[in-house]
């Protein structure tokens, strides 16, 4: 038997069963709403915080946490720029000037009798002007050590016509480290050498003229030009 009735959808049906019929399209979403999904403004994802208790933090190397410690307190140490003379304009030393004061190592005389060269003569020729050699107390010290192989060394040293100079410290019986404290508390000196480390720590120290003897005869290095106009 068929019955006839009207669905929600005012469609028309004839059914043998007069059960409630599901073959309706309108019955199917019937009962049923959208759940529409609203789109937020500006919508972040959420981040954990790098502070958090949560995140392990990864162990360091213990010789890499002593190295950082290190480079720290070298950063954070006070450092003391020494004080540029007034006599320097950039590398040139308008200090320097005749009569040249001229500082003498201990092998640059050993050297310059080796040559068979005139201190005094030598300097003159090679400067073009008066020239006054220094003596300091830590070179005499130093050619008395050698013994008598090297008296004629000193005999030449104790030239009256050589200036005296006392050390830059009481007890400092090392040459070098007494000529470069000197010269780089006063830039009025030029340093007579042929000592190589001698001649590479004084290269670092601007406006301070080297001499060393090549070919038999002395060579001047680092002279300000036109200084002998």
């Amino acid at each position: 038997m068929y019955t006839t009735y009207i669905c929600p959808c005012r469609h028309f049906r004839r059914e043998r069963c007069v059960t409630f019929p599901t073959a309706c399209p309108g019955l199917s979403t019937m009962g049923k709403l959208k759940k529409g999904k609203t789109k937020k403004f500006a919508a972040v994802k959420r981040m954990i915080s790098p502070k958090d208790a949560r995140i392990k933090k990864p162990t360091l190397n213990p010789n890499l946490v002593a190295k950082q410690e290190k480079e720290k307190e070298k950063a954070s140490a006070v450092r003391n720029v020494a004080q540029t003379p007034s006599s320097m304009f950039f590398s040139h030393n308008m200090a320097l000037g005749p009569p040249y004061h001229v500082l003498i190592d201990t092998n640059f005389i050993n050297f310059s009798i080796q040559n068979k060269l005139d201190i005094m003569k030598s300097l003159m020729d090679c400067l073009y002007a008066k020239v006054i050699p220094c003596i300091t107390e830590a070179v005499m010290a130093e050619l008395e050590k050698l013994g008598p192989k090297y008296r004629v060394a000193l005999r030449l040293a104790k030239d009256p016509r050589f200036e005296r100079l006392p050390a830059m410290r009481q007890g400092s019986e090392y040459a070098d480290d007494d000529l470069v404290e000197r010269v780089t508390a006063h830039r009025i000196y030029i340093v007579a050498t042929c000592d190589r480390d001698l001649k590479r720590r004084l290269r670092k120290i601007p406006g301070v003229p080297l001499i060393s003897i090549k070919e038999r005869k002395y060579q001047v290095e680092r002279m300000p030009e036109g200084q002998f106009g």
